[in-house]
């Protein structure tokens, strides 16, 4: 499972699945090939909602935002 946090006070936002996090790789800019980390704003959900993105990711990451105008993300893989 992968646990989404808030980067900046580091409270999990909620776990999405391995094909969400693919999903968010490939729609989302990268720094670097170790980057585990996104800045997500509402321009940046109506993106991913007009590329396919499934209702559950797009809800969880609406609730995260909530009124702020944007926000980094990071997530971390549990390793079983």
């Amino acid at each position: 499972m992968i646990t989404l946090f808030d980067a900046e006070s580091n409270q999990p936002i909620g776990q999405i699945t391995e094909e969400q996090l693919t999903f968010l790789m490939n729609q989302l800019e990268e720094e670097s090939t170790m980057d585990r980390d996104y800045y997500i704003s509402q321009d940046t959900l109506d993106v991913l909602e007009e590329a396919g993105s499934n209702a559950a990711l797009l809800t969880l990451l609406r609730s995260a935002l909530a009124q702020r105008e944007g926000m980094d993300i990071r997530y971390v893989r549990e390793e079983e």
